[in-house]
């Protein structure tokens, strides 16, 4: 199976005072996975803050999220 299969493709935007998370795009055949955690995310009005402090395992696609959190929250992502 090509690599490039395997990827997912995320873009998180965060309004720059409140930090809230405005929106969550994800583009790749593990995108199914994710989209929850983006759902419950949007639902109780997180901020990306709240979202990049939370646990996530290493390495799985759902860290990837994090990173974006992270990213979106003062560029402090650690693998990007």
């Amino acid at each position: 199976m090509h690599p490039w299969t395997q990827m997912v493709l995320q873009k998180s935007l965060a309004d720059k005072d409140t930090d809230e998370i405005l929106g969550i795009h994800l583009v790749g055949a593990r995108a199914a996975d994710l989209i929850a955690e983006a759902v419950v995310a949007l639902e109780y009005r997180a901020s990306a803050e709240d979202i990049a402090r939370m646990s996530h395992a290493h390495p799985t696609y759902a860290e990837a999220i994090k990173e974006a959190m992270l990213d979106a929250s003062e560029k402090r992502s650690i693998h990007m």
